[in-house]
This record gives C-alpha cells, sequence and structure tokens, in this order.
C-alpha cells in the first residue's frame, strides 16, 4: 500500500505545479532563435502585434534554424525573423533561386509568406583582434592561407551550413590546424581572452566595435546577402499581417547595431529596448513590465517542476512494470533491457530535437524526452531487485501454496523497494538536469535564465538557472531518502 502511494504522490505532486498557467484563446504565436537580434525583432513585433489589440505567445531562443523553419511549417508557430540568406542557402538550399520572385515562389509552395526586408543586411563575416590582424597583415579571409597555425572558433550552426564553415572552407582552401564549435556569444570571450583567433561575425553585432576587431575581407564574394525578414503563415489572420510588415524598410544598420548593444553590452531588458524603439519610430506606446528576480524564479520553477514531475511520474508507473515483465519473461529480458539502455545513449538535445515532429514545440516534446531518460535506471533497479531476492525464499512462498501474483506484490515488490527506489532518485536526479534543455524548444524551466545568461555574457543570469537546479536535485534526492526510510520502516 505505501509503494503505490508513493506513486500516486510521486506523479500528483508534481504535476499540480502546472497550476498558474495561463492559456490565451489562439495566440499569435512567435518564435525567435538563441542570438539577441532574434529575439528583439520578436520582441518588437510582439508589442506591434499587441499595440493593434492582439494577443500573443512569443517562444525565445529556441534554438538553430531548422528548428523555427520546422516550428512554421508544422503550424507551431505563426511567425519568426529570419535572413534571406539564411532561407536561400540553409533552408531551401535544395531549389534554384535565382531572385526574389523565385524565393517568394517556392515559400508559397510551404504556405509560408515573407515581409519585405527590414532595411539591413546582417551577412556572416570572419573577425580577429585588429592587433593580431596587423601584426600578420592579414586584410582578407584568403590571407587565412598561409597562417593555419591560428586557431578558429566558429559558432555552431556557423559549423554545420553550406553557407559557413562547410562551403567557406571549400572556396577558401583554408586548412587551419585548429577549428572549434562553439556558442557564437561565448566565442567573443574566447577572442578577448586569447583562446581563439578567428571567429565568425553577424555584421550587426555590437562586439565587433567594442573589442576593436577586424572585419576580413570577403574577397571571394562567399557570403550572399542577409537581409532581415519576417516569415509568416499564409494562413495567418490577415487582420495581423500589417502588423508584421510596418517594418518593412524601417530598420537600419546602426539602428540594429545599437539595440544589439544596448542589450548585450549595457544591460537592458530585450522587452524595454523593443518598446524604446517603437516608440521613437513607430509612435507606438508599450505596456511592458520587466520581471523581478523572485517573479522569475517562481516562474521557472514552476515550469521546471511541471516537466521533471510529469515525466518523473510517468516513467515510475511505466518503467516498475516494465522492469517486472523483464524478470518474469525470460525471453524479453535481453530486449527489454537493451532498448531503454539504447534510449540512455540518445544525446539529450538530439532526443528533444527528435520529439518535435511529434509533439511541436513547447512542454510536450521536452516531457516525452525526458520520460524516455527516465526509464533505465528504474527498469534496471527494479529487475534487479526482484532478481537478487533469495531462491529460497521464492521457493518458500510457493510451497504455502501462494499463487505468483501474490509472491509478486507481497513479497518480491516489497522486498525490492530500496533498489527500486534508488534507479527512481537516480532518475529524478538526472531528470532535473535535463529538463534545463527544454528551454531550447520552449518548454521554460530553469535552462531559460541560463540560455539568457549566455547569450548576453552574463554570469548571475547563468547562476540564476543553474543554482535552482542544482538545488532541486539536492531536495529531490533527500526527499525520497525520506520516502526509503518510511518505507523500509
Amino acid at each position: 500500500m505505501r509503494f503505490l502511494i508513493l506513486l500516486l504522490l510521486s506523479f500528483c505532486i508534481f504535476t499540480n505545479s502546472s497550476f498558474g498557467r495561463v492559456q490565451t484563446d489562439e495566440p499569435v504565436r512567435i518564435g525567435t532563435k538563441t542570438f539577441t537580434e532574434s529575439v528583439i525583432l520578436g520582441e518588437i513585433l510582439k508589442q506591434s502585434i499587441e499595440s493593434d489589440g492582439y494577443e500573443t505567445a512569443i517562444y525565445k531562443q529556441l534554438g538553430g534554424t531548422r528548428i523555427l523553419w520546422n516550428a512554421l511549417v508544422g503550424n507551431e508557430i505563426d511567425v519568426y525573423p529570419d535572413y534571406t540568406g539564411t532561407i536561400i542557402e540553409e533552408i531551401l538550399g535544395e531549389r534554384e533561386i535565382e531572385n526574389r520572385e523565385d524565393l517568394i515562389a517556392v515559400l508559397n509552395e510551404f504556405g509560408i509568406k515573407m515581409s519585405e526586408p527590414f532595411g539591413f543586411n546582417n551577412t556572416y563575416a570572419l573577425g580577429m583582434k585588429q592587433e593580431q590582424a596587423e601584426k600578420l597583415d592579414i586584410e582578407s579571409i584568403s590571407d587565412l592561407q598561409n597562417h593555419p597555425e591560428l586557431s578558429f572558433g566558429f559558432s555552431n550552426e556557423f559549423m554545420d551550413r553550406e553557407d559557413g564553415w562547410i562551403g567557406l572552407q571549400q572556396v577558401y582552401q583554408l586548412q587551419p590546424q585548429q577549428v572549434r564549435g562553439l556558442d557564437h556569444d561565448l566565442a567573443y570571450r574566447g577572442l578577448d581572452a586569447g583562446n581563439i583567433d578567428v571567429i565568425d561575425l553577424y555584421s550587426t553585432d555590437a562586439e565587433i566595435d567594442y573589442y576593436d576587431l577586424k572585419v576580413l575581407e570577403d574577397d571571394k564574394s562567399f557570403f550572399p546577402e542577409y537581409e532581415a525578414v519576417f516569415l509568416y503563415r499564409s494562413d495567418i489572420d490577415k487582420e495581423v499581417v500589417p502588423s508584421i510588415t510596418r517594418f518593412e524598410g524601417e530598420i537600419s544598420r546602426d539602428e540594429m547595431v545599437q539595440m544589439n548593444g544596448e542589450v548585450k553590452l549595457d544591460g537592458m531588458d530585450d522587452a524595454v529596448v523593443a518598446s524604446r524603439f517603437l516608440a521613437e519610430t513607430s509612435q507606438i506606446k508599450s505596456q511592458i513590465s520587466v520581471e523581478g528576480f523572485w517573479d522569475r524564479l517562481w516562474r521557472h520553477t514552476l515550469d521546471h517542476l511541471y516537466l521533471v514531475g510529469i515525466s518523473l511520474g510517468l516513467a515510475i508507473i511505466i518503467a516498475i512494470p516494465i522492469g517486472v515483465l523483464a524478470v518474469k519473461v525470460q525471453v524479453l529480458e535481453t530486449a527489454v533491457l537493451g532498448a531503454v539502455g539504447i534510449l540512455q545513449t540518445i544525446p539529450s538535445l538530439a532526443l528533444l530535437v527528435f520529439m518535435i515532429p511529434l509533439f511541436g514545440i513547447g512542454a510536450f516534446p521536452a516531457i516525452a524526452a525526458l520520460f524516455l531518460y527516465s526509464l533505465l535506471p528504474i527498469v534496471r533497479n527494479t529487475h534487479s531487485g526482484i532478481k537478487t531476492i533469495s531462491e529460497p525464499i521464492r521457493e518458500s512462498a510457493k510451497a504455502l501454496g501462494l499463487p505468483d501474483s501474490l509472491i509478486l506484490r507481497k513479497i518480491e515488490l516489497p522486498m525490492a523497494v530500496p533498489s527500486i527506489l534508488a534507479g527512481i532518485k537516480t532518475s529524478a536526479v538526472i531528470n532535473v538536469g535535463t529538463a534545463t534543455l527544454g528551454a531550447l524548444i520552449g518548454a521554460g524551466g530553469y535552462g531559460q535564465p541560463i540560455l539568457t545568461g549566455i547569450r548576453l555574457d552574463s554570469v548571475p543570469l547563468i547562476l540564476e538557472g543553474a543554482i535552482p537546479a542544482a538545488l532541486l536535485a539536492l531536495l529531490v534526492q533527500g526527499l525520497f531518502d525520506l520516502v526509503e526510510r518510511w518505507l523500509v520502516e
């Protein structure tokens, strides 16, 4: 009976953490990528749409281009900011696109429309310290051919793109001795510290002037133009379209660089910067509220408990019977243990992305991935806990005429409780840490301030997510320690 109570409490206590989550009726769903400029543009659009009387839901820092594009085509979001070069080279690279008319026609095939450009070209570039470039007499990307000893550090997305390092290396015949992938925002810190010599830049990055970087000439004209636009679904409410297209030709490069600098270098909030821009350029007065630390902490805690609680509760309910099955049906033992073992070998971020086509973005794909990750420790510990019970104990029970089902409920499961609880405890702790990655697909939780802290190079923000996540893991472990003592009394 106590064991059943444990299962019920584990599931119910955590799932109730979803209270206070407000749902709106068909809001305009806005997505952004992980870098600052995309977040600012998303905030500008959000406030623009709301000023026209429509509800919005914004999913910030959803990850790379493919995640946003798939979410748009899959009707998980309605609109997001992107760049013409990225759309042509990365998203639609297999299609023959010669001009803007071709691009619009291909997008229409996917049920997607594109705004006119905002007014600035945020192209890729390579950069290095001005002092080092002068010392080595490096002016262009071609000059890097003579310096294979330099260390290259590129953003992870740039590393895997045809219009990034893959194509750039072929066109310029570059053979550096060291090339590493890392977060774009962290690359500036590595360059400033001298750990990296060459990084990829966005031409509107405020850090270019701040760190006094040399932007290398693209002397073979490899990089296309990356004009900023909004991509939006064709079936979006027609009344909302003017709110999306009002920024066509209205944002200059200097204005974008300034806004990026205000957020990344001056520490201003994205929403505040977007509000100021709208007030100055469009006479739109936005009503914004910037959350305080405790409000953010409370919201992130509820989201994190929601992810961990449902995934762990489902795992407990399902994994224990699977573990029992692996013991009682020996022909399935190897297959069952092997299957849950394979699930554990899939990289957590990859598993999260795999869930998007099935469940979209947000909490559900994160819960599904966390559930799968929680299975192995519980299944294995249930299996080993029952299997290591002394055989004479089972034989004595059978000699008394007890049926197998009663032996399982009254003898085997109670004796295996310490082992099962150890598996649940392990799953819970792993779950709390892995759930921070859910922020990359819009699930929220403690991963949100961590991602924002990385984007803004802010250690306090990173700690705002990392410390509560660590404390929650310790709290969960302590809770199950108490439950274990109670159950084995």
